[in-house]
């Protein structure tokens, strides 16, 4: 994510960190890589910040923030039928996978794995940040369930976090394998599934 030098510094410094946590993980980034990064001092840093861990802790708030914004205003929304919509947030999330895995994999995905039994607060964020976009899908699934006729013994929010569960493994495989195109397999894999589930689904659109 491209630094703003314009931003405040709490700003620049949280920008940093999704750069940052992204490319080398929350363990192997320090405090003075991400002044270095953001532009600012150290000083600068524990003004906003007490420590490392509640940095850790505002950059996945700062993560919901920033890509939220991104999802909320995305195309898909406009699709009139709501499996559509659904299919379309799937589709968008395929379409991110771009580049290296740094530039496509989740800040807050990436931190959780590595802290979640060493800081609960970064744990609680990380948990916001991902059940939190899990639940800005369950309106339209709920909606696609009332227009298809179903009476499912699965929920929209199981569904909606089934979800998250792929594409945050599409992501570790990604890693693992140094390959995008194992993880656009894997939510081509999603996609299909969430078809199966509606009876005479619509054809995907372009």
């Amino acid at each position: 994510m491209p630094l703003t030098r314009t931003a405040p510094a709490r700003t620049k410094l949280l920008d940093a960190a999704l750069t940052l946590i992204r490319e080398k993980g929350y363990s192997a980034t320090s405090v003075d890589e991400l002044c270095q990064a953001a532009g600012v001092t150290k000083g600068a840093f524990f003004h906003h910040f007490e420590s490392k861990e509640a940095l850790g802790a505002a950059a996945a708030d700062h993560w919901s923030e920033v890509t939220g914004a991104m999802f909320a205003s995305a195309d898909y929304h406009r699709k009139a039928d709501p499996l559509s919509r659904v299919l379309g947030y799937i589709e968008l999330r395929k379409s991110l996978l771009e580049g290296e895995p740094a530039e496509f994999t989740c800040v807050a995905g990436t931190m959780v794995q590595e802290q979640f039994g060493a800081s609960d607060d970064i744990r609680t964020a990380c948990r916001n940040s991902i059940f939190g976009h899990a639940a800005t899908l369950e309106a339209d699934i709920d909606a696609a369930i009332a227009a298809y006729g179903l009476s499912p013994d699965w929920t929209a929010k199981s569904l909606a976090l089934h979800s998250q569960a792929v594409l945050q493994g599409a992501f570790i495989l990604a890693k693992a394998s140094s390959d995008k195109d194992v993880a656009r397999d894997m939510v081509d894999h999603l996609s299909r599934y969430v078809r199966s589930l509606f009876p005479s689904p619509p054809a995907q659109e372009a």
